[in-house]
């Protein structure tokens, strides 16, 4: 398994939980990322808050020039389905949809999740539009698929095997989710349905930052001796996401 920490980074606070949260991943046609991140950054961050929803992040894919992610959050499944409701039925999502979707090949790539120790909804960190320069950092995202019959024992072991292992290197994880099971209300925007995930984040000042971070703790024999036994739970190889903040994400170094 592969260590991607945080050496100083906090959680991201806020004036309360999110307590179901999507990871939407977009790929998108070449040449096209920019032309939706200048379009997201303007237009939909504000409105989709004002119907309910929390805008957590929004990133490039430092190892897929076609790939957008980004990050919302909910106070919980009845809210989100009225505000999902409230957007893309509405104005602004009716104004700009044919231009957002001219960028995208597939839209269906979508995590839906519940935080074990989530990250907290911070507009106060998200730069005002127009001008901003990109923000610093790396943010890491490390999947783990699980198997079905165990899933549920992986968020302690977690807990208790890495998260100690990771404290002794002096880093911290940012935040943790696994797999929200409820039913999709809103199926006009498919998630990935029939699957255990675990997540977990962390946040670096840049690329090598990150690079050196990964070395010392593949060095460390307690991380190795607790990665072999988390992954004897994955039902597949892990997936990791390496990603920089656009200029108004809420998350960033």
């Amino acid at each position: 398994l592969s260590p991607f920490l945080c050496p100083s980074a906090s959680p991201v606070r806020s004036s309360g939980p999110c307590e179901v949260v999507e990871i939407r991943r977009y790929a998108l046609r070449p040449g096209q990322r920019e032309t939706l991140i200048e379009l997201f950054d303007r237009e939909f961050v504000e409105t989709q808050e004002a119907v309910g929803m929390c805008i957590l992040g929004q990133f490039r894919d430092l190892d897929d020039p076609d790939s957008f992610v980004w990050m919302r959050g909910f106070a919980n499944m009845g809210t989100r389905k009225g505000a999902l409701e409230s957007f893309y039925r509405g104005p602004v999502w009716k104004q700009h949809a044919q231009a957002a979707n001219a960028t995208m090949i597939d839209s269906d790539n979508v995590l839906l999740l519940r935080p074990v120790a989530g990250l907290e909804h911070d507009p106060a960190r998200r730069a005002a539009p127009g001008g901003t320069p990109d923000p610093p950092g790396v943010v890491a995202i490390t999947i783990w698929p699980l198997e079905h019959p165990t899933a549920a024992e992986v968020p302690a072991l977690f807990q208790q095997l890495l998260e100690p292992a990771l404290r002794d290197a002096g880093v911290t994880v940012l935040a943790t989710y696994t797999t929200e099971h409820s039913e999709n209300t809103f199926p006009a925007l498919p998630i990935r349905e029939n699957e255990n995930v675990f997540i977990w984040m962390s946040l670096f000042e840049d690329e090598a930052d990150h690079g050196r971070h990964v070395r010392d703790l593949e060095r460390s024999s307690v991380w190795r001796g607790a990665s072999r036994v988390l992954a004897r739970y994955l039902a597949e190889s892990e997936e990791i996401l390496r990603l920089c903040p656009t200029a108004r994400s809420a998350i960033h170094a």
